[in-house]
């Protein structure tokens, strides 16, 4: 044999040797506690950091809460504005809760785009594979939009302020209006989880969203008073959840409590979670 070939043969029995048996290595792991499974929290948390790195590395997703309600705001005050109320400084005190409802919660769609995403990627089977919460990805995704919904609120405070928005409530008002509609959105975002579980393509999920929110946000109360409509629009109008957070956040903002819509914003949200937040975990387990 040459001299290369019976070093080699040296090595590999060296590694032999030095490898540990079988008996060691059960004896290891059995002689280590397993590592705490995540709470629950701790689990969502995590995924909703996640969905806050996908921000980081792609920052163009931030356009639709940045340039796009800046978009909206000084597009709908300086068209409606003079013909509705004389101008825009007096339109935009009514006008800026609704816009801001609106925009938030046409902003929510885009958690089901992200989620259906990801199943087409595979990515949700190696998360249904680790031993954890299961609701756990889809409340991250969630917690990392309520993020992008506190900026779009921002940015959309900061353009009515400069185009003279005033909020008589003050800070505390201001505060409370955006806690309400933060906890009503995280809510309906759950209707589009359920879509972006149930349909086959983000396409999909972005037609049949529009579908939905269109006819909500625009019948509201979000751009005039439901006085002005015909006796069976207001019906509609006047009991739709976005007419009532709109409602709430209006008079937050304002400086008073809405003691009714206050509670009708909370239990459409209590409703919303309840409903597709059970369907969307109902498609989770059984996809």
């Amino acid at each position: 044999m040459s001299a290369p070939a019976t070093a080699q043969q040296d090595q590999k029995d060296d590694l032999l040797l030095a490898a540990p048996k079988v008996d060691e290595l059960a004896a290891l792991l059995v002689a280590k506690d397993r590592p705490p499974r995540p709470s629950a929290l701790s689990a969502s948390l995590t995924f909703g950091w996640r969905a806050m790195l996908k921000i980081k590395h792609v920052p163009e997703q931030l356009f639709d809460v940045t340039a796009f309600p800046i978009m909206m705001v000084l597009m709908y005050a300086y068209l409606f504005g003079g013909a509705l109320a004389g101008s825009v400084s007096e339109y935009v005190q009514f006008l800026l809760p609704g816009v801001l409802v609106m925009s938030i919660v046409m902003i929510t769609m885009y958690t089901g785009v992200a989620i259906n995403t990801d199943i087409s990627k595979g990515v949700f089977d190696r998360f249904r594979t680790l031993p954890m919460w299961r609701p756990a990805p889809m409340v991250g995704y969630l917690l990392g939009d309520v993020i992008r919904y506190l900026i779009a609120s921002v940015v959309i405070l900061a353009v009515g302020l400069v185009i003279g928005y005033r909020p008589q409530g003050g800070v505390l008002g201001v505060l409370a209006g955006i806690a309400l509609l933060l906890v009503f959105s995280f809510a309906f975002s759950w209707i589009w989880t359920m879509f972006g579980l149930l349909l086959r393509s983000e396409k999909s999920v972005m037609g049949v969203s529009m579908m939905v929110i269109f006819p909500l946000t625009f019948l509201s109360n979000v751009f005039v008073d439901p006085k002005t409509m015909p006796g069976w629009l207001q019906a509609f109008v006047n009991n739709s959840p976005v007419s009532h957070v709109a409602s709430a956040v209006r008079e937050l903002m304002a400086g008073n409590w809405p003691g009714a819509d206050i509670g009708w914003s909370l239990g459409w949200a209590a409703f919303l979670l309840l409903v597709f937040g059970a369907a969307t975990m109902r498609l989770y387990n059984r996809k």
